[in-house]
């Protein structure tokens, strides 16, 4: 299991409309993976491997897509203060309970530094009993890079900023910040891998897409230029099988497989695409699950809904504390979704 690769994926910056540097990443390990590589006008990564036999019914080759978004939860600056203290606005959904406290990367054209996030305003020794009970906005909170004045020298509007952790491992889990949706490039890449030279007759895109966590953006562009007939999400879910949460409410469990995603606040899976998928997952004994989501959504629903549409589902890997940067995965569930990606494309 190429947990370097995850890692290297995982700990790279990579906001909405910040996705180069993730891409440049991908770039390289794509090579000789597919037949044609291009970048679209959004940022997008559009990789495409033809069809190496024709279909039996002697029909034009399927188009089948797998989109897996870049781009990462964050911030960017949007002011910078006298003093050197700097506001941001979010680009991607946060809970502002988990923001206090942390250390942050802020990427300038003259690298990346060091710093820390903290809400504006008085500490709890001296803050009165109401100011304590009190969650900031998103936009209260403040960046300190530790150069006063000179910040304004360095740190410019729209510069990224990420949550700075690192990936670890414990166990059979995997704890990083941007699992969402580092798990989706890591699969498209392996998924391709472990396809190897089978002759399949579709022909196969997997599109690096950007600017998801901010609407489908870049998923959009993408699928109206390919025009998939079939499109597979390829994404994280949620895993609240922790205390706390009701049982009808946990959507995964981890360790029990991929999850085959039929539902979110975005798009509902073709029901015969399900089942296909469902049943060649019980014949290759590769364990899965199915999933809903009641609200979000992810980039499957942009394929579905592209020009004159495709069949489309999900096929997500459950993981606990979404949209932190604790968030964790189990191994096992990750290889589900890298086998059942690879035995779909060899049969498509």
């Amino acid at each position: 299991m190429n947990i370097d690769l995850l890692r290297r994926l995982c700990e790279t910056p990579g906001v909405p409309g910040h996705e180069h540097r993730v891409r440049e990443i991908i770039l390289k390990e794509i090579e000789g993976l597919f037949d044609d590589v291009q970048t679209d006008a959004m940022g997008s990564l559009i990789c495409r491997r033809d069809a190496r036999k024709a279909p039996e019914n002697g029909d034009k080759p399927k188009k089948v897509m797998l989109l897996c978004h870049m781009d990462e939860i964050g911030f960017l600056v949007s002011h910078i203060t006298d003093k050197g203290f700097v506001y941001v606005q979010p680009v991607g959904g946060f809970d502002a309970r988990n923001l206090f406290s942390r250390r942050v990367l802020v990427s300038t054209d003259e690298g990346d530094l060091k710093a820390v996030m903290n809400p504006a305003g008085r500490p709890v020794h001296i803050a009165p009993p109401e100011e304590r009970k009190k969650i900031p906005e998103v936009t209260e909170f403040i960046i300190d890079l530790g150069l006063g004045k000179k910040t304004k020298d360095v740190v410019k509007v729209g510069d990224m900023v990420t949550l700075d952790e690192p990936l670890i491992e414990m166990g059979e889990k995997v704890v990083s910040k941007a699992m969402d949706n580092r798990v989706a490039c890591w699969l498209g890449i392996e998924a391709m891998r472990a396809l190897g030279d089978a002759d399949h007759s579709c022909e196969i895109y997997v599109a690096f897409t950007c600017q998801e966590e901010v609407g489908l953006r870049g998923a959009k562009t993408a699928a109206y230029a390919i025009k998939p007939d079939i499109g597979l999400g390829v994404d994280i879910t949620l895993a609240c099988d922790t205390p706390g949460v009701p049982e009808q409410d946990q959507t995964t469990e981890q360790g029990k497989g991929f999850g085959l995603h039929v539902k979110d606040g975005w798009f509902i899976a073709d029901l015969e695409l399900v089942k296909e998928i469902e049943n060649l997952a019980i014949e290759e004994e590769i364990p899965y699950q199915r999933t809903m989501l009641k609200g979000g959504g992810q980039d499957g629903a942009a394929a579905q809904q592209a020009a004159a549409g495709a069949k489309a589902v999900g096929i997500m890997v459950g993981t606990r504390y979404v949209h932190t940067v604790t968030e964790m995965i189990d191994k096992s569930d990750l290889l589900a979704a890298r086998d059942i990606l690879a035995a779909y494309l060899k049969r498509c």
